[in-house]
């Protein structure tokens, strides 16, 4: 075998479940729901031998720049990047990319306010998430008490029921942390004023790839009505966010692993 080269091709979603394997029940309370915040924003599927220190790294620098606990969460992460480089599932040691990245600045004393952009909702819409928000909330809760159930069962290599319990709320979490994150930056609108030519949910939109002709047609929805096949994708996808309360003509960038992209919105069709 070559020196460097990763034993196996996993996935990232199943190297995050055999690390989270390994640790304490109380260590992988605290450590899921941040392994799994990356894994959602690099892909489940993705090889995690394929991962660059550059792209972990982006992923830093945007948890530093939006998330009071960013010091406490990397840490997660380099335990995380520390046991896949020790399995030789990675190429690159991805932990040292897991650094706080502070804003650079001339004066030592500024401090730099991250201004996050103002996502347009109908109030319908608002109050629509804000239901889901309670029914997600109520649902975790629930998901505790099966883990705890199960975690009576101390045999947890074989625990199927639990592990699916612990995957459960992993997703669970991810959801609320990005519901919370749209509702904290809602601003309602008008729906009459909305619909004369900004982008708003139920939207159809056309987007060309910036420098190319490619282009792509989505479905802005509520986070429910999500069907990849149909084209419907959520308003709180970062694609959704980032068109939403944009007009025809506007260019948007979105984050994506690799770094970003930008779209232009060629059409919006009702």
């Amino acid at each position: 075998m070559v020196t460097g080269e990763p034993k196996t091709n996993l996935s990232l979603g199943d190297a995050a479940s055999q690390y989270l394997a390994t640790l304490s029940e109380e260590k992988k309370d605290s450590s899921q729901p941040v392994i799994h915040a990356f894994v959602r924003w690099y892909g489940w599927d993705k090889q995690i031998g394929g991962i660059k220190g550059a792209e972990a790294g982006k992923f830093a620098e945007r948890l530093s720049q939006s998330d009071s606990e960013a010091a406490k969460k990397l840490e997660i992460l380099r335990g995380f990047f520390t046991y896949a480089k020790k399995e030789n599932w990675t190429r690159e040691s991805l932990a040292v990319s897991m650094r706080v990245k502070r804003p650079k600045s001339q004066n030592s004393g500024s401090v730099r306010r991250v201004v996050r952009e103002p996502i347009p909702l109908t109030q319908a819409m608002y109050d629509s998430l804000q239901a889901d928000l309670v029914k997600l909330q109520s649902r975790r809760i629930e998901v505790v008490g099966d883990i705890q159930r199960a975690a009576a069962d101390k045999d947890f290599r074989e625990n199927v029921p639990y592990h699916a319990a612990r995957e459960q709320k992993g997703m669970i979490e991810g959801k609320i942390m990005e519901i919370e994150e749209t509702l904290a930056r809602a601003v309602i609108t008008e729906e009459k004023q909305e619909k004369s030519q900004l982008v708003c949910v139920g939207d159809a939109i056309v987007l060309q790839v910036a420098d190319s002709q490619q282009e792509l047609r989505y479905i802005l929805c509520n986070p429910k009505e999500v069907a990849p096949a149909k084209g419907k994708i959520s308003v709180i996808s970062p694609v959704g966010k980032a068109a939403l309360g944009k007009k025809q003509g506007d260019t948007i960038t979105v984050a994506v692993p690799a770094g970003k992209m930008q779209y232009v919105i060629l059409r919006i069709e009702r």
